[in-house]
C-alpha cells in the first residue's frame, strides 16, 4: 500500500506540475495582425514566440486593437465593421458582430464598459456592451449641412468619455458616458478642413487631431471648461511645394517625451517638434522618408519611426536629447509597426512583405529574434491596457 501511494503522489505531482507549466500570465501576451489572412497571431513577449492563432476575423487590412483592464480580452476592430473580442488566455474568439460596413478603429472606457467603434460607413460611432457586444448607443455624425460624415481618431478619456473628429464635417465631438441614459454630446465645429486623424496625451488632457486639408492640428485642453478647440502648426508647410502623399502618419503613433511631443508632417520626410507647454514648433527633424508611426521608448529617450511607401524598408532612431537621428536600419521590406515592450527594453517591428516579426534590443539596436507570421501589420501588448488613449 506504501508503495502504491508513493507511486500515486508522484503522478500527480507530475500533473499537477505540467498543470502549472501551461500557466500564462495575460501581462506577457501580444497580438499580431495578419492582415492578409484575417487573423491574429498571438505571442508571448518573454518567451519571443508565437503561442496561437485566431482566424476567421474578417478584414484586418486596417485594423486595431483594445485591452480590457484585466488584460483578459483583447477587442479587434476590423476594417469591414467587424469587431472581435478574443479571449487571450484560451487563444479563442469568444464573439464576432459586425456593426458596420467600413469602419477605422476603436477604443474601450476607462472602466472598461463599453467599447466604442469609429466608422466610415454609416459614419459617426457605435458604443457597445464590453461583456456582451450588445449595442448601448448609435451616435450618428451629422455635418452642420446634415450629412453623415466618417469619423476618425477615436479615443478614450478619463471618466467614461470618448472624443473624435467628423473627416467630412470639420468638427471635434465628445460623447459623455458618465451619467444614465443616453450620452452626452459636446460639439466643436469649425476646427479645419479635413482632420484625419488624433489621439490625447497619456496625461488624457490635451487631444490633438492633424488636418490633411490645411497643414495643420486641431489642440483642445481637455481640462479647461468649457471645451475649445484652437489652431496649432498652422499651414507647417507653406511656402513649400507640397509632396505627394503615399500613406498618412498615424497621430497614435506619435511621440510624446518630456517636453516635447514629435508629429509625422504629413507628405514631408520629417518630423515636427510641439513644446507641450504653449503648443509652439520647437524644432523640425529630417527623416528618411514620409513618417507614419513615431513610436516612443518608454522613458522617452529614443523615438523609434517607420515611413510610407517606397521607402518602407527601413527605421530611422531619434535622440529627444539631441533631436537627430542616431541609428538608422533596413529590417525588411515593408516595415509596418513597431511595439515597445512594457518597460522599453525591447522593439518588436513587423515586416509585413518578409512574413515575419523582429525582436531588436531596444538599447543595443541588436536583432535578438524573429518570429514567422502571415502578412504582419499591427502589434498590440497587453501593457496596453494600462493606458489613456491605447
Amino acid at each position: 500500500m506504501t508503495r502504491w501511494f508513493s507511486a500515486l503522489l508522484v503522478c500527480v505531482a507530475m500533473v499537477a506540475s505540467a498543470s502549472a507549466a501551461e500557466v500564462r500570465g495575460t501581462g506577457a501576451i501580444g497580438v499580431v495582425i495578419e492582415r492578409a489572412s484575417g487573423s491574429v497571431l498571438l505571442v508571448d513577449t518573454v518567451a519571443r514566440a508565437s503561442i496561437g492563432r485566431v482566424e476567421q476575423l474578417g478584414d484586418l487590412s486596417h485594423a486595431s486593437v483594445v485591452f480590457s483592464p484585466d488584460q483578459r480580452h483583447a477587442f479587434v476592430f476590423g476594417r469591414d465593421g467587424g469587431l472581435s473580442k478574443i479571449d487571450l488566455l484560451a487563444g479563442a474568439l469568444v464573439q464576432r458582430i459586425v456593426q458596420g460596413g467600413n469602419a477605422i478603429g476603436g477604443a474601450i472606457s476607462d472602466d472598461g464598459a463599453l467599447i466604442a467603434v469609429s466608422n466610415y460607413e454609416p459614419g459617426g460611432v457605435r458604443v457597445f456592451d464590453a461583456r456582451t457586444l450588445s449595442q448601448v448607443a448609435d451616435i450618428p455624425a451629422l455635418g452642420p449641412d446634415g450629412r453623415a460624415s466618417k469619423t476618425v481618431g477615436l479615443v478614450d478619456l478619463p471618466g467614461r468619455r470618448f472624443m473624435y473628429a467628423l473627416y467630412d464635417a470639420g468638427e471635434i465631438w465628445m460623447a459623455d458616458f458618465s451619467g444614465k441614459g443616453a450620452p452626452r454630446v459636446e460639439k466643436l465645429p469649425g476646427i479645419g478642413k479635413l482632420p484625419y486623424d488624433g489621439n490625447v496625451t497619456p496625461d488624457g488632457r490635451h487631444y490633438l487631431a492633424g488636418l490633411f486639408g490645411e497643414d495643420g492640428v486641431v489642440h483642445v485642453d481637455l481640462w479647461q471648461e468649457p471645451l475649445r478647440a484652437r489652431r496649432i502648426l498652422d499651414n507647417y508647410g507653406r511656402g513649400e511645394e507640397r509632396l505627394p502623399v503615399y500613406k498618412m502618419p498615424h497621430l497614435e503613433g506619435w511621440g510624446s517625451a518630456g517636453d516635447v511631443m514629435l508629429l509625422p508632417a504629413i507628405g514631408r520626410h520629417e518630423l515636427i517638434a510641439v513644446d507641450k507647454q504653449d503648443f509652439r514648433e520647437v524644432a523640425r527633424i529630417p527623416t528618411y522618408g514620409q513618417p507614419v508611426f513615431a513610436v516612443v521608448r518608454p522613458g522617452g529617450r529614443h523615438v523609434w519611426i517607420n515611413f510610407a511607401h517606397p521607402l518602407n524598408d527601413t527605421v530611422d532612431v531619434i535622440d529627444t536629447m539631441t533631436m537627430k537621428v542616431v541609428h538608422r536600419f533596413k529590417p525588411g521590406p515593408a516595415v509596418l509597426h513597431m511595439e515597445f515592450t512594457a518597460r522599453g527594453h525591447e522593439v518588436w517591428v513587423s515586416v509585413r512583405d518578409a512574413n515575419r516579426v523582429q525582436i531588436y534590443d531596444a538599447a543595443t539596436f541588436a536583432k535578438k529574434a524573429e518570429i514567422e507570421a502571415k502578412a504582419p501589420s499591427g502589434i498590440f501588448f497587453t501593457a496596453r491596457a494600462t493606458r489613456i488613449g491605447q
